[in-house]
Order: C-alpha cells, then structure tokens, then sequence
C-alpha cells in the first residue's frame, strides 16, 4: 500500500491493463481483489480516499437482510446469508457475532418474529450464528437495561453480524496489493477512450496530488461507483438517461450509557415502514436508519432536521432514557445506489438492494446496488460477466476461501488494536521503536500515534480526515473529540510525508469544516 510506487509504475510503464477499475468503494475493492487473483493485470482508480463514500457510513451489519425476507426477498436472504458466513471466515479479525433482541409490545409479537426468524435460522444452514429465540419480559428487560417496560409483553433473540466498514476495505486494499493489483486514491477519472470500432480501451485519470494527466491503455473497464455511476456513463454517453436513484441513509451515534449492553435493539417497524437498529460499536451506540430519496449525489451528504428528528423520536419510544439532539456525538449519512424504478411512486424501502449488472455498446460494465456483506458475490459476477462478453481470458473466482489481509483467529475486543488483526504487533512495535509515538491522541478514547504513522505508511493514508473518519474511525464516534485530536494527526503525517508547516495548518482547516458536519448545533 505505497502510493508513491504505484504512480513511479505508472510512469516508468506504458502497460495495457488487464481491468481497469473506477472506484475505491466496497465494490471496487471487491472487484480488484478477485480480478488480480485470477491472474489479470489489475489497476483501480478512485478520485477520493478508499470508502470514503456509502462504504464507510452503513449500519455496520453484516447481515442476511431480515426485512427483505418479509418482502419476499429469498433469493438475496440466501445469498447474503452465505456470504455472511464467508466473510465471517475470512475476516475473523474483522466480524464478530452480534445478538439481537425485538421487544414486543403485544402478546403475540414475540411468537410472530421467532417464527420468521427461524426460517431465517434455517436458511444460514451449516453457516448459522446461533438459534434465534422466543424470551419473556424479564429476558428483555435482562438483555436490555434501559428498554421502557410499560407495555412490554415479550420479545425475541437473534443473531446476526457486525463489522467495521471501512476497515474492511482497507484490508481488501492491502490484500489486492499484496498479490499485484495496483491502486490509487485521489485519481480522477476524466473520460474514456475508444477505438475505431467504438469500443472502450483507455481511461483518462488526473493525480489530484499532482495535477498530472494519465491514459491508462486497458482490456476492459468497470464502472464500480456507486451514486456516481451516470457521471461515467455519461464519459460513454453524452446525455445518456439516468440510471441511479440515490437514498440517503442517517445514523446518529451516543454514548453507550443510553443502551449499556453488548446486545443490539432491533425495531421491526417504524412509522415510515422501515426497521430502525440501536447497536453497540466500539463503546458507542450507532443508531438508523433512514431511506430518504435525494437528488444531489455528494461524498459529504448531510443528514436533514428531519432525519435526526425521527430517529431520536423513534427510539426514545423504546428507551427510558431520553436522547436529544445534544447528546448526539456524530451524525453521518450514506447514499444508496439504487436502480430507478419501473413503478411510478414506488418507494426507495420497496426497491431491491440486489446488483444489478449492466453492459453498454462500448463495452463499459457498470455496476449498481447491493450492499457490503455481498461485495465479494458481486465482484465475481461482475467479472464472469466481463469474461462472457470476451474482454478477458477465462479464469476461474478464488475470492470464497481467501483470507483477508489482518486474519487472525485471535480476537480479543478488549484489545483497543484488536481491528487491525495480524496488523496489530506491527504497530505495537512502532510504539516501542519510538515512545511518544505510543501516546494517545487523546485521553479519553484509546488511540495512539502509532497508529497515525501505521495508516501512512501501510494504509495509503494521505490527509488527516483518511486517518480520523476511516483509518481510526473517531469522526464517526465523536466528531469533537476528531477535531481535538486534527493538529497532532496533521504534524505526524507531514513529518512522514515530508510537508511543510503551511500543509499542516490547511488540513488542520480543512478538517475543522469536514468535522462540523458530523455533528449537531
């Protein structure tokens, strides 16, 4: 992960590419990583940082979709539940057994979700997590301290899993690298290529460090950009009509005293139809989510008054401690690629979160919808498909038991490096080499400034917000708290990228405005 001899590759050689891939999210990621395994010279671009769009703002579930089987879903219930079970193989570091409990507020609320949920059981098979559960009021109010017991009736136990984002696609990042795949953040793709017959074979990009232009000669390209999927399409096709419905998703993040307990709050349903989740995630308790549709595709999306309004009413239904704005530490939103739809009114929770592949004239292969715990199942249809339409050799997908970069069977989550997995004696040494890179970067949460010299180094992290919203993760638990620990982050990257006082003082800047919209005034 060396971003610097990956652009000196560049330079030094004018290869055709095997693959070329837009994009650094979940699904980029996935692609490159099962792409460069089946032998292909494998290039990704991405014009941010790795995740720094939807990928690092999910629920953080890995989860075979509960909802979507009351939809109707089976077929993307099995299939994410399958894949469930691979990642949880082959990211143990990473993915951990999360406990669910619905409280019902009726006598036969209880019985209603057990028996849907061990259908649910069923279809996980031999890759189950556990026996969902009918339990009493005294169990939820035991598995819930803090859960309202007026009314409470029953409820039931679940499993489902939980994970770290982006963390997640760090790791894709360093394990795609580590078998040849090169890839580059703050690359720009500004347009695409064709040859006399009309078929895509270059890709112009632009090094945001530098400003220097690229044509990246290729066999084939993939369109892995989520919300922003039109803006490539349109490199292909001027004026082409849209394809993408973007629907903005919302969580809020409080302390854990609102909820003091290892196990989640699933809320079934809502007043908008939707299921809301109250989970436990390194200390702190991620709550949404929303499904509002938005017309204007951002990588900094912000959450509407309306959004936090009804996510704080929706739980504080259930909680006897009430949650208001001022006690939110971070708020942040996500957009869904979802594919417009064929129905007129129909609304964005109704529209299937299954991928959809598409191929134009030129060749180009566009990727849309579905979600994290599918990512690899979508890369390797992605790719057989860019195989069938005889862009590449033939090769088979090797992506179902290979390990992921960090894997390691020890797990021990009071660890405050037990994310980094394997990675974790790596930076422990870097706070013995040096002793004040293992003091904390700030008093209240655990993390150390080794771990800043670890993210540039080993991680291609290049600015101060790569390091705090997605390497160490603190903007999201507490944007405040980010802010605090901005100038020392900001002089520990510049000395190991060798910038000056002036680069530090403008990310220390930059950072301050990302970092108020991360929380409520």
């Amino acid at each position: 992960m060396n971003r610097d001899k990956s652009i000196d590759f560049l330079n030094q050689n004018n290869i055709t590419w095997d693959v070329i891939i837009i994009g650094g999210g979940a699904t980029g990621l996935g692609i490159a990583l099962d792409a460069v395994l089946r032998g292909y010279k494998t290039l990704l671009l991405e014009q941010a940082d790795f995740t720094k769009g939807t990928s690092s703002r999910s629920t953080k579930l890995v989860h075979g979709g509960v909802r979507y089987l009351a939809q109707g879903g089976i077929r993307l219930v099995f299939e994410a539940l399958h894949e469930r079970g691979l990642l949880f193989k082959n990211a143990p570091h990473l993915t951990q057994n999360q406990s669910f409990i619905i409280p019902s507020f009726s006598i036969f609320g209880g019985y209603f979700y057990t028996l849907g949920l061990k259908i649910y059981d069923l279809m996980a098979g031999r890759l189950s997590l556990g026996n969902s559960a009918f339990i009493n009021t005294r169990q939820v109010q035991e598995y819930l301290p803090g859960i309202k017991s007026k009314h409470l009736k029953n409820g039931t136990l679940y499993h489902d899993g939980q994970f770290d984002d982006a963390r997640l696609g760090i790791n894709l990042a360093q394990t795609s690298v580590e078998n040849g795949a090169h890839l580059l953040n703050y690359m720009q793709v500004t347009g695409l290529g064709k040859n006399k017959n009309g078929k895509i074979n270059q890709v112009q990009a632009t090094d945001l460090e530098t400003g220097k232009s690229y044509s990246l000669k290729t066999k084939a390209v993939i369109n892995a950009t989520g919300v922003f999927a039109d803006a490539i399409l349109g490199m292909d096709v001027v004026k082409k009509k849209p394809i993408i419905m973007a629907s903005q998703g919302t969580h809020l993040v409080l302390d854990q005293s609102f909820l003091p307990t290892d196990y989640a709050l699933m809320i079934p349903k809502t007043s908008d139809g939707r299921v809301l989740f109250a989970i436990p995630w390194y200390n702190k308790v991620v709550v949404g989510t929303t499904d509002i549709v938005i017309d204007l595709e951002s990588l900094e999306p912000r959450a509407l008054k309306t959004e936090v309004d009804f996510i704080l009413a929706t739980l504080n239904q259930y909680l006897v401690k009430t949650a208001t704005r001022a006690d939110v530490l971070s708020v942040f939103s996500g957009l869904r690629p979802l594919a417009r739809p064929q129905k007129k009114h129909q609304k964005t929770k109704e529209i299937s979160r299954s991928h959809k592949i598409i191929v134009s004239k030129s060749g180009l292969v566009s990727i849309i919808g579905g979600k994290w715990t599918t990512y690899r199942r979508m890369a390797e249809d992605t790719l057989d498909r860019v195989i069938k339409k005889g862009n590449l050799k033939p090769s088979k997908c090797s992506t179902k038991d290979f390990k992921i970069h960090g894997y390691t069977l020890k797990q021990d989550l009071k660890d405050p490096l037990h994310q980094y997995g394997s990675d974790a004696e790596g930076i422990r040494k870097l706070a013995l080499k040096n002793p004040k890179w293992a003091e904390k970067l700030h008093p209240d949460y655990s993390f150390i400034k080794a771990e800043v010299i670890w993210a540039v180094r080993h991680e291609m992290a290049r600015k101060v917000e790569d390091v705090l919203a997605r390497r160490l993760r603190i903007l999201f638990l507490d944007a405040r708290a980010a802010l605090l620990m901005a100038p020392e982050t900001a002089q520990l990257i510049a000395t190991e990228r060798e910038k000056p006082d002036s680069w530090v003082q403008e990310q220390i800047k930059d950072f301050e405005v990302l970092a108020k919209g991360y929380w409520l005034e």
